[in-house]
């Protein structure tokens, strides 16, 4: 296994997890009541997702 041969600073460490990070997820439009909902998810407002009825709407 790979042994590294010198110690790398917490500041090369931070630079190179920068772009780790999970960035907020970006509401889609529902294709049956258009109310914002997260993609690949049930909508919340009416119970629908592709296209068919999941679940009774939350009231």
């Amino acid at each position: 296994m790979a042994v590294p041969k010198k110690h790398h600073t917490r500041t090369r460490r931070d630079r190179r997890r920068s772009h780790l990070a999970l960035k907020p997820a970006k509401p889609v439009l529902c294709s049956h009541c258009k109310q914002p909902k997260t993609a690949h998810r049930v909508c919340p407002n009416c119970g629908y997702y592709a296209g068919m009825e999941v679940r009774p709407p939350e009231e």
